[in-house]
């Protein structure tokens, strides 16, 4: 989503870190209760890469995340809230007062919302190509969202351990092709995980991957057992949190890295807040939108009392 530029040294009910839906979504809330909110966004956020999210409620034929985003955010600006790009540098308090300074000037706020969320990690492929292969949707992230959209199909999940092991088992509801391997080989099984996978009539490969291509319909992994041409591949290796600013704020993360926050998305700093992605629990949009109805409203019911 393309967002202004930030006013430099201004001053606002509430700064919101990050424009994803999470974000946005308390961006519209805070200024429909006519607070002052400035949104800034550095421009990667998760959500807007989706190729179409079919989880949605309100989109019977699923929507472009980019769309999803973008339809968002133009609804909040026409409340007054202001949406900016820029990288946040550090977040500070300062009395009653977080001092936020980025890339494009300083801003103070009130308050302020993390909906920073987090990065998937990668496959070792190049970008290009990973890039293609997720807009062809040969790689996807999340089963939950798009678990449906493989059903019978051949799928592969790439990971090790415990993880590949869930991330596996819950899409072989969907799919009786079922291969888990790692790119390096090291599939970290142990005999009762392997024994687990095997009584689900999953595939274990425990060769290494030595390239990726596409192939019209497919992704092509070269592995030490031969060429293998599946329909969908997971990654699971795990996720990036971005609670950074609020680790340094003093809030409490488990030990993944995902905040803590109570029934109304405090994160136990005064007026810090966070949303979304960035705080432990199930990684959806309606989750995410959900939170930042609650945060927006305990916030302002803060700020007036």
């Amino acid at each position: 989503m393309t967002g202004g530029r930030l006013q430099d040294h201004q001053r606002v009910d509430c700064l919101v870190i990050g424009g994803g839906p999470a974000g946005l979504t308390a961006a519209l809330y805070l200024a429909r209760f006519r607070l002052a909110v400035q949104v800034i966004d550095r421009g990667a956020g998760r959500a807007a890469s989706i190729p179409r999210t079919r989880n949605y409620p309100g989109f019977p034929d699923g929507i472009i995340g980019h769309d999803l985003v973008q339809r968002i955010g133009e609804q909040a600006v026409r409340y007054g809230a202001r949406i900016a790009n820029a990288e946040v540098a550090t977040v500070e308090r300062a009395g009653d007062v977080f001092q936020c300074r980025t890339s494009n000037g300083l801003i103070e706020a009130s308050a302020v919302i993390l909906a920073t969320g987090i990065r998937d990690i990668r496959p070792p492929i190049d970008d290009k190509l990973h890039d293609a292969a997720l807009a062809a949707r040969l790689i996807r992230y999340c089963p939950i969202c798009d678990g449906f959209e493989v059903t019978g199909r051949r799928v592969a999940v790439m990971g090790c351990g415990a993880h590949a092991v869930r991330e596996a088992i819950f899409i072989r509801s969907y799919t009786d092709d079922v291969t888990v391997l790692a790119w390096d080989g090291a599939t970290v099984l142990d005999d009762a995980q392997r024994a687990s996978l095997a009584r689900a009539g999953i595939t274990v490969v425990d060769g290494a991957v030595a390239s990726a291509r596409m192939l019209h319909d497919k992704l092509i992994l070269a592995t030490d057992c031969g060429e293998l041409a599946f329909d969908a591949v997971y990654p699971a290796l795990g996720a990036q949190v971005a609670s950074r600013i609020a680790q340094d704020l003093g809030a409490r993360v488990d030990d993944d890295g995902y905040l803590y926050v109570d029934e109304h998305q405090r994160t136990g700093v005064p007026r810090l807040y966070a949303i979304g992605d960035v705080v432990a629990g199930l990684n959806q949009i309606s989750r995410a939108v959900g939170q930042a109805a609650t945060a927006a409203t305990a916030l302002r019911n803060e700020l007036l009392a």
